[in-house]
């Protein structure tokens, strides 16, 4: 029930989610993973007993996160759940900084504008050809281009 400010009381504030009171639904779903686990062999007879006992017993979501925080995801194997981090590991080598990603923006943004002033320059202009200013951001780019690799090829080593 909402009390109103004026009986002196404070808006409730919203608990941590480990803190939480688990229902019996989300002690039923943990004994299914549980049942699951034994089924695929990841548990003995005995430890299904002792960890179904304490999903039973449990009161809040840490102590049910707990109970399953050793097995995987059901259905998965090792070798998919190696495959799936070596995937994620492929995933974070590739990711670029983001301060280079800025700079690539600025750089494309830049060479996009120059690009089109030279071009409708080009375009107006009757008699002569223009100089095509454009290229000397080339330069830039490829310096930003070495400083991208040289970064990722450090990450990769770190890691």
């Amino acid at each position: 029930m909402a009390y109103p400010q004026s009986m002196g009381r404070e808006p409730a504030r919203r608990p941590d989610i480990d803190t939480l009171r688990a229902a019996d639904s989300d002690r039923h779903k943990i004994a299914e993973q549980l049942k699951g686990a034994l089924d695929e062999g990841r548990l003995s007879l005995a430890e299904y007993d002792d960890r179904v006992r304490e999903t039973y017993a449990a009161r809040t979501y840490a102590d049910l996160l707990r109970i399953v925080a050793d097995l995987p995801q059901p259905g998965l194997s090792a070798e998919e759940l190696h495959a799936r981090q070596l995937a994620e590991q492929r995933r974070a080598d590739r990711r670029m900084p983001l301060a280079l990603s800025v700079l690539w923006i600025i750089w494309t943004s830049l060479l996009a504008i120059n690009l089109v002033v030279w071009f409708l320059v080009e375009v107006t202009t009757p008699t002569e050809d223009i100089y095509p200013w454009p290229i000397w951001l080339l330069v830039p780019g490829a310096a930003l281009g070495v400083t991208t690799i040289g970064v990722q090829s450090i990450r990769r080593r770190h890691r």
